[in-house]
């Protein structure tokens, strides 16, 4: 049994190691501050919970798998709140999109 519980939190770290390379990736080869926010939020996020209940499943204390969980609960309601209140900031102060960018859906809010 403790076989198994090491080969499925050993899974979910190596999903979630490649989830924190892909942001990690993304935050290098993206060309401007949305899509890099973009990358970091989505797959930051992903693999950060992922290691997080690898973390859970292996542990054999339950105050650590608490403490895990709730760290999931808290990245996935705050990462996406917070990404959007920051690019909202960045638009507001200035930062535009990259010229390849197809649409700019907050322009039509400027104007109004």
């Amino acid at each position: 049994m403790n076989d198994i519980i090491t080969l499925v939190s050993a899974a979910f770290l190596l999903i979630g190691s490649a989830f924190a390379l892909v942001a990690s990736i993304g935050l290098l080869r993206l060309p401007d501050l949305y899509t890099r926010m973009h990358a970091a939020s989505k797959a930051g996020t992903m693999g950060s919970c992922l290691m997080l209940i690898a973390l859970a499943i292996h542990t054999t204390d339950v105050g650590t798998m608490s403490r895990a969980l709730a760290g999931v609960v808290f990245f996935l309601l705050t990462a996406p709140v917070s990404s959007h209140l920051l690019a909202k900031a960045a638009y507001t102060v200035g930062y535009r999109l990259h010229p390849t960018s197809v649409t700019d859906e907050m322009a039509s809010q400027d104007q109004q």
